[in-house]
């Protein structure tokens, strides 16, 4: 393929993009070759919108055409260096075919079929019947925190809100940390890992079981702010995880199970219906299996 020739190609096609030239004839126009593969004028049909202007028309057929070679030189190094079973697809895209169509199968068989919905009580009963399986990989904490400036005069309202448990007015303590604290956290349901909270809280924890166990609020100062925290939980690693910590993973447990349930009778079921009706028959002791 001559350099020339394809630019004056390239030039030729570029400029009957926009008329409707690129019509498929009896006998095809050959644009580029490579390893006794072709690339055919009808091949670019739509590749070049009408109106685009001529440069930018010669560089889009310019880039197809050079992809199309580069991709037809790695197929022919392929085939050059792969051996004949390697070659031979039909069998492997016949078992991707065959997988797709049961996946799709099962997919919608699922879609119509699948009870979605757990109860609390299936939710409970698998978390008592499988708490092995819920070990804590590491320690968790609920708390409350706020981080202030070091001079902030609300220093002492959300110490005192913070330290005493009897007066642990979250809602208080949120509307107020919006006007005044630099951060803030109150949402003492949730669980979080204690390496996170220390990320956020620079607090040097060497033992959390005797840390944890000592401290239910702190207080300390360090690079211009002040930060309080107030511990209100705690589950050591290796522990077991409460089970509104592990509720929704134990929901999507139920539903693969009851999935796969549904795809086992599904298939067992065709299984039987194709063995009553004789439509296959097994041939033990044929050659071929030896």
């Amino acid at each position: 393929m001559k350099k020339i020739g394809v630019l004056i190609g390239i030039a030729f096609l570029t400029l009957l993009a926009g008329c409707d030239y690129f019509q498929k004839s009896s006998k095809e126009v050959v644009v580029a070759e490579c390893y006794g593969k072709y690339l055919y004028e009808s091949d670019l049909i739509g590749l070049v919108p009408e109106g685009t202007p001529t440069m930018d028309s010669i560089q889009r057929v310019s880039t197809f055409i050079d992809s199309w070679v580069r991709r037809q030189v790695l197929i022919h190094q392929a085939e050059s260096n792969l051996n004949k079973e390697m070659l031979d697809l039909d069998k492997q895209m016949e078992e991707y075919r065959n997988s797709l169509i049961i996946y799709t199968y099962e997919s919608q068989l699922i879609d119509q079929k699948l009870d979605t919905v757990v109860s609390e009580d299936e939710i409970a009963e698998y978390y008592e019947q499988n708490k092995e399986d819920f070990q804590l990989r590491n320690t968790m904490v609920r708390v409350a925190y706020v981080i202030l400036e070091e001079d902030s005069k609300q220093k002492p309202d959300f110490k005192k809100l913070l330290s005493d448990p009897d007066t642990l007015m979250l809602q208080n303590i949120d509307i107020q940390a919006t006007y005044y604290a630099v951060k803030s956290f109150v949402d003492v349901d949730q669980w979080m890992r204690l390496d996170e909270l220390t990320n956020i809280i620079p607090i040097e924890i060497f033992n959390a079981e005797s840390f944890l166990k000592k401290n239910k609020f702190v207080c300390f100062d360090m690079n211009e702010y002040t930060y309080m925290v107030r511990f209100v939980d705690y589950l050591l690693e290796e522990s077991t995880s409460p089970m509104e910590m592990v509720r929704d993973n134990i929901k999507s447990v139920i539903l693969a199970q009851r999935r796969q349930t549904l795809i086992d009778k599904m298939q067992t079921a065709l299984y039987e219906k194709a063995k009553r009706e004789k439509a296959f028959e097994v041939y033990v002791g044929s050659p071929n299996m030896e």
